[in-house]
Order: structure tokens, then sequence, then C-alpha cells
């Protein structure tokens, strides 16, 4: 349980206040941000929330829990078990992935050398992004991209913050899983830089992918995708928040390779990706078989517009 996790986590005094929290509340929150001598808050899907010392909930800003350094600094010991130097990898890209799969984003004074960052100090903040997993949210998509027992590739076009990465998961899932009588399961690879789709905890996932899934963690989109592609021969490639020039070279590498590719992007219509560079000429050419764009109420996996390569629209909210 989320709970369970984040007393694991926490020291001192948030130890303390996330104990009286009560498990019903933290089993909606999304994000918890804790920066030094700044009010603690916690999102959920419908609103924001001061937390007050004794754990209560309130609205009024002078009574909330004020984090010190000391809180943040017990936080970083537990999620590196001590050894903060040996994640220096996943700390320089901003982020520590603890068990459960929940995220904690990380900002402070970057130390940058040849023009890259080589590790943050003086830690000042922390987002903890809690991993939620909502199966059966992709059923309603995977009814209008699937043909013939066959999955093609399919772009899933997203506003900010609409559970793309959570619906993806769960495309990737039931893919990797297959459905008796509808289709086969098939062999995924998941080029998972960010490692928000598996959350992946001392290399193992921590969110359910499926049984034929094989995730590459914390790995640049491009490498990644052309790396599993080299490795472990998957049927179908699925990658989180493609955008950059190299990401659009290797997904025409892996279309030429006869691999499928399921992809997310941020856009809030089809005009909207039509408009970018690379990937509107993609569109056009008809190299997504199925354009899946989510709708803006911000409730996973629910669905304003599906259109087909033909960019004719097949569903529709």
């Amino acid at each position: 349980m989320v709970k369970d996790v984040l007393l694991k986590t926490f020291g001192g005094n948030l130890k303390q206040i996330i104990q009286l929290l009560k498990q019903e509340f933290l089993e909606e929150v999304e994000e918890i941000h804790i920066r030094v001598e700044k009010p603690l808050l916690i999102f959920t899907q419908k609103k924001e929330y001061f937390i007050k010392e004794d754990g209560s909930i309130t609205d009024k800003l002078y009574e909330a829990y004020f984090p010190k350094s000391e809180d943040i600094q017990h936080i970083l010991e537990k999620a590196s078990r001590y050894s903060l130097y040996a994640f220096s990898e996943e700390v320089k890209n901003g982020f520590l992935t603890i068990e459960g799969g929940h995220r904690i984003g990380i900002v402070g004074r970057a130390v940058v050398e040849n023009g890259t960052i080589k590790t943050i100090q003086n830690i000042s903040a922390l987002n903890i992004r809690i991993s939620h997993e909502v199966k059966g949210c992709s059923d309603v998509v995977l009814k209008y991209v699937i043909e013939n027992k066959s999955f093609y590739n399919t772009l899933l076009v997203s506003p900010p913050a609409c559970g793309k990465t959570t619906l993806l998961r769960d495309m990737v899932r039931q893919l990797s899983n297959g459905k008796e009588g509808f289709f086969e399961g098939q062999t995924v690879g998941v080029a998972d830089e960010r490692g928000e789709v598996a959350g992946c905890y001392k290399g193992v996932a921590q969110n359910d992918v499926g049984i034929r899934t094989d995730v590459l963690d914390c790995c640049p989109k491009a490498e990644g995708m052309l790396m599993l592609v080299r490795s472990m021969s998957p049927r179908i490639i699925a990658v989180d928040e493609i955008g950059k020039k190299e990401d659009f070279v290797a997904i025409e590498s892996i279309v030429n390779a006869g691999i499928q590719l399921l992809c997310t992007i941020h856009g809030n219509d089809l005009e909207d990706v039509k408009k970018r560079a690379i990937l509107g000429d993609m569109i056009k050419n008809g190299v997504f078989h199925n354009i899946v764009i989510l709708s803006a109420k911000k409730r996973v996996g629910e669905i304003k517009t599906i259109y087909n390569r033909n960019l004719e629209v097949v569903y529709k909210m």
C-alpha cells in the first residue's frame, strides 16, 4: 500500500504526519510537494491540500507544516539506501524511483561539467509522484486499435495530466498478456526513459506491464528503442512522450523493420500534432494506423476521438 512505502521512505516529522493521514486519503494522492520552509502540499486529482503537523487537512497556509532541510535529508538517505552516490545516474536526471514504482523528483543546485549535468547538490525540494495503476482503463481503446486480432501502430495524443502514461501502461499490460478470443499476447519492449511506465526498482518493474514485456529503464528513448529491437526481438515497441528528432529517426527504423509501435505525445488535438515537424509528415503518410486523442477532462483512459490512418473518425465521444 502507498502508506507503507511512504513510511519506509520518510523520517522524522514527515513520517509522523504520514502515519496520521488516513489510508483512504493517501490512495487518492497523486503528488506530495516537500519544499524547505514552504508549506507541505498534497495534490489529488480533485484539489490541493495543505497538511498540518497533526496529519489533518487545512486550507489555511499558516496552519500547514513547513518542512525543514532535515526532512528532505531523511527521505534522500532512505530512498538511496544511505548511498546517494550509488544513485548518481538517477539523481542527475532529477529523480529517484522507490519501491512501488513511485518517483521522487529532485531540485537543487545543478553541477554542470562539459555542458551536461553531473549531479544535483543542495537539494531543496522534492516532489513525490505516486504511481497509480488503473487496470482495464484501456479496454475502450483496444476495441478500436485491434484489427483482425492484431495490433498496429498507435499514437496516443494527450493534454497534460490526462492519464496518458497510465493508459499506455495498461495497453502494454494487455497487449503483453493477450485476451482470449480477441488477440494473442505479444512480446513488448518498453523504452522507459523516465521510469514512469514500469516504475522499476532494483531493476524489477513495480507496475504490472504484462508477462511478455521487457523494460529498458532510464535509457534515452531513441537509443532504448533501437537497443530493444537488437536485443529482445519485440513485436511491439512502447515509448512515452516522443518529441525529439532522434525519436522519430528511431521510429522510422522500427516501422521499416515491421515492428509495431505504441507511443504517446503531448497535444490538444489532431490539428495540433499535424503541425509538428516530422510527425506531421508521418501522420500524412499513414505511419500511424490509429491516432487516439484523449479527453481533456483528466479522467484516465477517457477518449475524445479516434482516427484511422486515413484520418477518418472511427470513434467520437
